[in-house]
């Protein structure tokens, strides 16, 4: 039999090195899942529950892995399912390449069964790449370019196939007019900025005495540098969340994640600095950077349509991260005062005791601040770490120390819902040697992640460490989109679209055959963390948490204060125990020790 166009798909995804595409299957691909029949499953096809999953499944193998994620969804609503997870890609800045099936050529244009306008659908979250291919010779150059464009822009592409193309016998294309070649190798490259660049950017560097430094995902690679210039800066650093695993969070002058899941020692670094350094992020929201004025600035950012955003920055430096960061150490001086330094070490600190009263702050049943802060011991150091959007999300970037050779990523700019326990399968395919921990809130359990255990009940078997520990938070409630009522709105949580049905998440896991563990009580939660990591497979351990523990943010203020007030004078269902644990929290900060109104901001140059 001669080879087909998606014996040919499969060939060169094989070729790029490609060993796992996440799908589930429709009429629109059965020329490519009959090419993988007779491929033998090479790329290993991971079947997961919804197009959406599978999605960010390939986002979360692309994450974990630095590799391409390959994700393939059949034509009309299995293309439609996919945008989600394309999207996250895409404002994550991911490489995740998508295979979508299309209607046959012949009724295109027909109103026919599941005909869509994909291009139409697509050109916004692929448009870095997005193409359709009509005829066997067009595959190979349009592969390649959408395997290439992922890798360089971080990005989604697209690749939409036709079904009676799929099935047509291939033929390559020609030494002829029209025809476009193609090739294989993507070359490894290295972006750096100009020495005049570099030297502008120390000169601005060395004039720093209170010099913050913020990090995000783009500094990955640079771990040694980003720690030699806090040492010879005598800096803090700051992580966005999407850089949470850049740097140990036992380095004394890491101040943790910054913005309204930060710390309050991020918030005071940034609100008191004079100059910041801000390395591979663009986080978004710019009140929590320095005051315009206040600070000079310096840029590190490999891509030049990112530069400059967010921060009146004085020097933009296009570049990679850790080749840019060795070619600036030699030029910066020693800051020898370390009062700035010792002072954010100090703010650390304090931010560190407070947060452990305040999981240790009693609740009804279990308080959610506790159920992580338990957990952040007793993580081996080559953990993997996943977290769902949510409140769930407060709790893993104060409460858990990444340390060692740790990983952990969520769904950082499109703040997608359903994501961890889709991450956590992605991360395992990356990494099937690894222990993998999912933190989930219930709404986020029920929208995707319950699904998605069936899928990790399917594969287990196929991982070395067959450690996959999900951790649910239940609280009934959709506890971040209350609190924001509460706070932001002024608003009585509303419980027809806020309460939540309470599902026995441990009693579905064991039906699945694997390990289900749910506590009800403070002095359980230990106990229950142990018997997960310790499982022989997968394990989901169900915390049932209160919903009256409130995610003060780092920078409360009146305002907020005082809405919070208002909906609870306005009727809220739980005002009483929102109240409780309000105070219980927030009085934390004025122990002695804790972080009160007499700290000195900033402290001695």
């Amino acid at each position: 039999m001669s080879e087909q166009v998606s014996d040919r798909i499969l060939a060169r995804l094989r070729e790029w090195g490609v060993e796992r595409v996440f799908g589930y299957p429709g009429d629109g691909i059965n020329g490519l899942l009959t090419a993988w029949g007779r491929a033998e499953d090479q790329p290993r096809f991971v079947q997961a529950r919804h197009e959406e999953t599978a999605a960010l499944e390939a986002v979360g193998y692309a994450k974990f892995s630095g590799r391409l994620g390959v994700c393939v969804a059949t034509s009309g609503p299995g293309a439609i399912h996919l945008l989600n997870g394309l999207y996250d890609a895409k404002l994550d800045h991911v490489p995740v390449l998508a295979i979508v099936g299309q209607t046959a050529r012949s009724a295109m244009g027909g109103a026919y069964q599941q005909e869509v306008d994909l291009h139409t659908l697509f050109k916004d979250v692929a448009s870095e790449f997005l193409e359709t291919v009509t005829v066997p010779e067009q595959l190979p150059n349009v592969l390649d370019r959408a395997i290439r464009t992922a890798y360089a822009r971080r990005a989604p592409t697209a690749v939409i196939v036709h079904a009676d193309v799929q099935d047509l016998p291939y033929t390559p294309p020609t030494h002829d007019h029209t025809m476009v070649p193609s090739s294989l190798d993507r070359s490894g490259w290295q972006a750096l900025p100009s020495p005049d660049a570099l030297e502008r950017a120390a000169q601005v560097l060395n004039a720093g005495r209170k010099v913050a430094i913020l990090v995000g995902q783009g500094a990955a690679g640079a771990r040694g540098e980003v720690e030699r210039v806090a040492e010879i800066l005598g800096a803090g650093v700051a992580k966005a969340l999407l850089g949470l695993d850049v740097l140990s969070d036992e380095l004394p002058y890491v101040t943790g994640s910054i913005g309204l899941l930060g710390t309050r020692p991020s918030y005071e670094l940034m609100r008191d600095c004079d100059t910041l350094l801000t390395i591979g992020s663009n986080f978004p929201y710019a009140e929590f950077l320095p005051e315009f004025g206040a600070a000079r600035g310096v840029q590190i950012e490999i891509d030049p349509h990112l530069a400059g955003l967010r921060y009146p920055y004085e020097v933009n430096l296009i570049g990679d991260a850790r080749a840019t960061l060795e070619a600036l150490i030699p030029l910066l001086e020693r800051q020898d005062r370390r009062g700035w330094q010792s002072q954010v070490i100090a703010n650390a600190q304090r931010w560190k005791e407070v947060m452990a009263r305040r999981a240790a702050v009693s609740a009804e049943p279990v308080n959610p601040e506790h159920v992580a802060r338990a957990l952040s011991p007793l993580l081996p150091d080559d953990a993997i770490l996943t977290s769902d959007s949510g409140s769930v999300a407060n709790w893993y970037a104060r409460h858990i120390t990444l340390r060692g050779t740790m990983r952990g990523s969520l769904s950082g700019t499109l703040a997608t819902m359903g994501c961890g326990v889709p991450y956590a399968i992605g991360a395992k395919f990356a990494h099937p040697d690894r222990p993998v921990v999912a933190l989930v809130g219930d709404g986020a359990m029920q929208m995707n992640g319950m699904a998605e255990l069936i899928t990790v009940a399917k594969y287990r078997h196929q991982w070395e460490d067959q450690r996959l520990v999900v951790g649910v938070w239940n609280n009934r409630d959709l506890n971040q989109v209350t609190w924001e009522l509460r706070a932001m709105g002024g608003s009585p949580e509303f419980l027809p679209s806020q309460e939540l049905p309470d599902v026995p998440y441990a009693r579905f896991a064991e039906l699945l055959g694997l390990t289900g563990i749910r506590v009800e009580k403070p002095d359980e939660v230990e106990d229950a963390w142990r018997e997960a990591l310790a499982a022989p497979g997968p394990a989901v351990v169900e915390f049932v948490t209160d919903p009256a523990v409130p995610p003060i943010p780092p920078h409360a203020d009146w305002d907020q204060i005082e809405a919070t007030a208002a909906s609870l004078l306005k009727g809220d269902a739980d005002r009483k125990g929102v109240l409780r644990q309000g105070i219980k929290a927030k009085i934390q900060e004025f122990l002695p020790g804790g972080r009160g109104k007499s700290a000195t901001p900033g402290g001695p140059s």
